[in-house]
């Protein structure tokens, strides 16, 4: 996708004790994890400016933003103030953001959804309308090693019956419809945690001979293929993707952090 020339990505940025990265192709997610690990402070990450976005849109006379889930980060609110502006100069252009009420692959699998129909020539209203019809039933999962900074964020604040580290209990976490985060189960230790993961998304998403499964991992391709051999016994797909995190999911899936959407 990133070298097809349709695709555009608007980072964001990560601060390490001050040491400032950017969550672009020059990631470097071992020196990042390496720089984490050693600090004392959880790192922060802020989201683009209008001023980003709309560089990015620029030659543009169809665009379709998708931003981190609007109740996770600013970037939902960023993007639709540039995309304001950018329709203010630019009438003729058609944009639309939209809130993935996702993150990491998730993004990427709205990506692909709009590509392919972009590709067949459809209206621009109609992919609209399809997209935000397909967000709706896309789920989130995942199964963390460190909760420490989601928790830390505020990103779990919602959430009180989180389970103490201590006893390897691993919690399975989801994303709710309006996109924050829920606790759907848990399971002791990373294997059994996947398992039930899995299950979950059996359980959820229906159909799925049709669908795009996809997994992103942070620094741990291993528990990543265990998942997928998991999720495949469970079903069929039109097909199964693996990647490895950047920068923003490196941050909060922490190392050893498993994301599963479909």
């Amino acid at each position: 996708m990133r070298d097809d020339g349709h695709f555009v990505s608007v980072p964001l940025t990560i601060d390490v004790d001050g040491y400032s990265i950017v969550d672009d192709d020059s990631f470097d997610q071992a020196d990042f994890l390496h720089r984490a690990a050693e600090s004392p402070n959880v790192p922060k990450s802020a989201c683009p400016s209008p001023a980003n976005y709309i560089e990015a849109m620029e030659g543009a006379d169809r665009v379709y933003v998708i931003t981190l889930s609007s109740q996770l980060s600013g970037s939902y609110n960023s993007a639709v103030l540039a995309s304001n502006l950018y329709k203010e100069e630019h009438p003729s252009a058609a944009v639309h953001v939209f809130d993935s009420k996702s993150a990491s692959i998730g993004q990427t699998l709205i990506g692909d959804h709009v590509y392919h129909m972009e590709q067949e020539g459809r209206d621009f209203e109609d992919i609209v309308k399809d997209t935000e019809a397909y967000i709706e039933t896309q789920h989130t999962y995942f199964v963390l090693e460190s909760l420490e900074s989601l928790k830390k964020a505020g990103r779990l604040s919602g959430i009180k019956s989180l389970i103490a580290s201590t006893l390897n209990i691993k919690p399975v976490m989801g994303s709710t419809p309006i996109g924050s985060i829920q606790q759907l189960d848990k399971g002791r230790g990373m294997r059994k945690a996947l398992e039930k993961m899995a299950d979950c998304m059996v359980a959820d998403a229906g159909d799925t001979s049709d669908k795009i499964l996809a997994i992103s991992h942070c620094n741990c391709p291993d528990t990543a293929e265990v998942l997928k051999s998991m999720v495949s016994e469970r079903g069929s797909y039109r097909d199964i993707i693996v990647v490895d995190t950047r920068g923003i999911s490196s941050l909060y899936a922490c190392d050893g952090g498993v994301i599963m959407v479909v």
